[in-house]
């Protein structure tokens, strides 16, 4: 009888080359699955809900895997964790049912970039953040977000190599917000294309510096061309924090602000 566990996991991606395993360079999947192995004393694979790039974090990943053996919920989280590098952790595991894919059975992903909007970049947030030090304007950064809402075509922010069929999405809510010397971009969709997230925050903080109007977004929107759009923002102010399920599955939320910055 094989077991279906979901487990939550957090990294910090400055040193992986991103969540997919790879053959020539070290890889969260690759880490999370090598422990596993070692706790379940047979290979595992396990999927994820969303691939993350070179330097990308996460605090609410979810990946699911299958098992023969039996063990404890709790040595798949804390067994697994001390056979991992500290900058990855599993915060939690459950059984799930086996429907349950945790990419296929999401409806919708949260990510957050995390912007330090400062005259000097800060000692101890190197990699963990995107630094600026011009001043944003995070209102006008708001209202031009809000023409991303809605299922629309989001060729403009999508990276040349993304291997999406279509460059349809369905942006649920985006939120941009400041406290202090943070400005954050929240943002809610269906799915994400390729560097989609940082496309999008590369043209925000151009209109935030005043280089570039409110309605700009709803123009690239409708030029359907990502040569038009801004530069691709850094990787290091990207965090996955949250792929949401239906109920039925009872997978836990990372709520985003009680771990990344008040």
């Amino acid at each position: 009888m094989h077991n279906r566990i979901a487990l939550g996991v957090e990294y910090q991606g400055t040193h992986y080359c991103g969540w997919q395993r790879q053959s020539h360079c070290e890889s969260v999947q690759g880490l999370v699955e090598q422990a596993l192995a070692r706790i379940a004393a047979e290979p595992v694979d396990v999927h994820c809900a969303g691939r993350t790039d070179t330097g990308v974090h996460a605090v609410g990943q979810v990946v699911h895997f299958e098992t023969s053996v039996q063990r404890p919920l709790k040595a798949w989280v804390q067994g697994v964790n001390t056979n991992l590098p500290g900058n990855i952790r599993v915060a939690w595991s459950k059984v799930v049912a086996h429907d349950f894919h945790a990419r296929f059975s999401a409806v919708a992903r949260q990510y957050r970039y995390v912007i330090f909007n400062r005259k000097v970049h800060s000692a101890v947030l190197a990699d963990r953040v995107t630094w600026e030090e011009r001043p944003l304007d995070e209102r006008n950064m708001h209202l031009a977000a809000q023409a991303l809402i809605g299922e629309q075509d989001f060729s403009s922010f999508r990276a040349a190599a993304c291997q999406a069929s279509h460059a349809r999405r369905n942006v649920q809510s985006v939120e941009v917000s400041r406290r202090g010397d943070f400005v954050f971009i929240d943002i809610q969709a269906n799915a994400f294309l390729h560097h989609m997230v940082r496309n999008i925050s590369g043209t925000l903080m151009k209109i935030g510096r005043g280089e570039k109007p409110i309605e700009w977004v709803d123009e690239l929107l409708q030029l359907e061309d990502r040569t038009q759009a801004a530069a691709t923002a850094p990787a290091s102010g990207l965090y996955f924090v949250n792929a949401l399920y239906p109920d039925e599955y009872d997978i836990p939320l990372v709520k985003v602000d009680e771990v990344l910055w008040q």
